[in-house]
């Protein structure tokens, strides 16, 4: 078991290096191509489009190649995507390859994360918080990385990178072995028959009973504009503090890594601190805190005081993820197979519309007025997690 959650660390640390390589490098990019950011949207757009059937179509793939087979599909397929990209190929091919790295990092956090609910049950949230540390790892690294690469002129290099990172987790899982959890992770179910299938497919499609229902539909929306305002931040920061304070492209790179590096501290004791004070309050507390700090940006007129901003913010908002998934699973007993990838693949709705809908407002609209498009995502988080609170 440790040994998977160690080499679950490692997949999450790519998908983390993954998630914010494009926010990393968008203003240069964009400028490479000659392109606004509404196409920067876009592409963020495709790339999550691919992270959803990435979630969606995982089971599948398990089913047909198992767990094991299923990550090693995905990150292969992340890996051929990374090295796509660092060939700047015509902007038309940029949304395909990002389908593709979307696809592949989607996938692997599904697979994984529904391994790790499902086999810790003591813990879970601790267990998640180890995994989600290491994802921020590695969005911290990537801006910090990213920076003296664009000064250099040479930004493309963070594209191969990711792709480093993801041939070492490829061998890693290909290689690796995990005693008793072997047989769990290269297990490919048998086809069952026509009929069989059928009602197999409506016992599986309908887990949840009466208020379940309601329960999953606040979760699902609340995963939806979490993943979404987080995606917007990382990828757009830079550019707000380039056109907010008049930084340098290679200095707004380094917002991402201040930002990610606050998430990562905080990760390190989110799951022990939800376990103490119990997951409803921990989720309502880091949106209020979120919400409060997201109406205050647009008044920072000064860079320290828009750091501060920026590493408070990843600190609160550093463990609403795990946590929330862990919360709605326990929410949701006898479900616990299908609400993490329900779960993710909602963030990943969000992480793809809320961004297209952030890379509009920058072209349209003031700085101010995109902060507060993105205070207003937090407040309706906020109320979805006041919700949350009396359910819980």
């Amino acid at each position: 078991m440790k040994k998977l959650i160690w080499i679950g660390c490692l997949s999450y640390f790519v998908i983390g290096l993954a998630h914010v390589v494009l926010g990393s490098i968008l203003p240069v990019l964009l400028q490479h191509y000659d392109r606004s950011y509404s196409a920067g949207g876009e592409l963020i757009f495709s790339q999550f489009a691919g992270f959803l059937a990435g979630v969606l179509v995982s089971p599948l793939l398990n089913r047909r190649f198992g767990k094991r087979g299923g990550i090693l599909i995905a990150t292969g397929l992340l890996l051929c995507a990374e090295i796509a990209y660092a060939f700047l190929p015509p902007w038309g091919w940029m949304y395909v390859i990002a389908v593709a790295a979307g696809f592949g990092f989607g996938m692997i956090e599904a697979v994984i994360g529904t391994i790790i609910i499902a086999a810790v049950t003591e813990g879970t949230a601790v267990a998640m918080s180890r995994l989600e540390v290491l994802f921020g790892v590695g969005a911290l690294l990537m801006p910090l990385a990213a920076s003296p690469l664009i000064a250099a002129g040479q930004w493309r290099l963070a594209f191969l990178i990711v792709a480093a990172f993801s041939l070492l987790s490829l061998l890693f899982w290909a290689k690796s072995r995990f005693g008793p959890l072997d047989s769990a992770l290269n297990e490919r179910p048998a086809r069952p028959d026509r009929a069989a299938a059928a009602g197999t497919t409506r016992r599986l499609s309908l887990p949840y009973k009466g208020k379940q229902w309601v329960v999953l539909g606040l979760f699902i929306l609340f995963f939806f504009l979490y993943v979404g305002t987080e995606m917007s931040l990382v990828n757009f920061m830079p550019a707000i503090f380039i056109a907010k304070l008049g930084m340098s492209e290679a200095a707004a790179a380094l917002t991402v890594t201040f930002f990610w590096l606050a998430m990562s501290a905080g990760r390190l004791f989110a799951g022990v601190i939800a376990e103490k004070i119990s997951y409803r309050i921990y989720v309502l507390v880091s949106c209020f805190a979120a919400l409060l700090l997201l109406i205050i940006f647009p008044f920072a007129g000064h860079r320290l005081a828009a750091f501060a901003i920026i590493l408070l913010l990843g600190l609160f908002m550093s463990g609403i993820f795990s946590i929330a998934l862990v919360f709605s699973s326990k929410l949701l007993p006898g479900a616990e197979e299908s609400t993490p990838s329900i779960m993710i693949a909602s963030g990943g709705i969000g992480g793809a519309v809320l961004p297209l809908l952030t890379g509009w407002s920058m072209d349209h609209l003031q700085i101010a007025q995109t902060s507060g498009l993105l205070a207003a995502f937090a407040a309706l988080l906020f109320v979805l997690s006041v919700t949350a609170w009396r359910i819980g």
